[in-house]
């Protein structure tokens, strides 16, 4: 489902989002330590029962990682960049398609940017911005 995002609307939902993310980024961590692990431990390469266990549980913490993305995502709510921690919510300015922009670490959505610029582009919400949906 599509829809466009007020800032009252993204605010009041960011908590979720965030611990929603918060998940997401230990999902992302576990797979580098399992990946981690296969790569850099001999008993992975000499034991083939043991490797295909660990690829297993390797395979495992990436469809929940994917499924933990989509769920957020379902919600509307685009991830980014986990290692950033960028989120962008799709909304309108004067009838232009914008991102409201969430980096980790704000406690409230602050900033949006145009549809086809990057984080970079980043502008202040001024508290009088009527234009946002």
């Amino acid at each position: 489902m599509f829809s466009y995002f007020t800032l009252k609307d993204a605010n009041e939902i960011l908590p979720v989002v965030i611990q929603k993310f918060k998940n997401i980024e230990s999902m992302k961590n576990e797979v580098s330590k399992i990946q981690s692990e296969m790569e850099n431990n001999p008993r992975y390469m000499s034991n083939f029962e043991d490797y295909v266990i660990k690829k297993q549980e390797l395979n495992s913490a990436i469809s929940n990682l994917y499924k933990s993305i989509e769920e957020l995502e379902k919600m509307g709510v685009m991830v980014k960049s986990i290692d950033e921690g960028l989120l962008d919510f799709p909304s309108k300015r004067f009838e232009e398609d914008v991102w409201l922009c969430w980096k980790e670490g704000e406690t409230e959505i602050k900033f949006w940017h145009g549809k086809d610029e990057g984080f970079m582009g980043r502008k202040p919400i001024s508290v009088s911005d009527e234009s946002l949906v």
